[in-house]
């Protein structure tokens, strides 16, 4: 079994402006690409209402990685991303697309759109098997 950690500050800060977010979520081993990535954190941002299932399998993923998450101010950002991709369909023109992926795999790209790396580290061990 590979583990794999990623390096990061303490205090990381969830969100970055501009190309500097990007590339922060490429250095973790982001997938998607930055036009679908910015659409995505905007959709997330201005969507009122998510899927309530999809918040829970969310949380559920979570909780198993012991990830705490943040509603102190409605819905933890972490969740709303993964809510918003796994919502999304693939379109005729895509040859390959991140709903293909498995929930858990799915809620790690939304760790890394959040630039969280302790919450990243603690999925990759909870889950080591979606990461070979």
């Amino acid at each position: 079994m590979k583990e794999q950690f990623f390096e990061g500050t303490e205090d990381i800060q969830h969100q970055i402006n501009g190309n500097e977010a990007y590339s922060k979520y490429h250095e973790l081993g982001g997938l998607i690409n930055e036009k679908d990535y910015t659409d995505i954190l905007a959709r997330a941002d201005k969507s009122p209402e998510f899927n309530k299932s999809l918040l829970r399998q969310a949380e559920a993923i979570a909780k198993y990685a012991g990830i705490i998450l943040d509603n102190s101010r409605g819905v933890d950002p972490k969740v709303k991303l993964y809510a918003v991709l796994r919502a999304d369909n693939k379109t005729e023109d895509e040859e390959y697309q991140y709903s293909q992926m498995s929930d858990q795999r799915l809620f790690a790209e939304a760790i890394r759109m959040s630039a969280d790396v302790d919450s990243l580290n603690k999925i990759t061990a909870a889950y080591p098997n979606i990461f070979d």
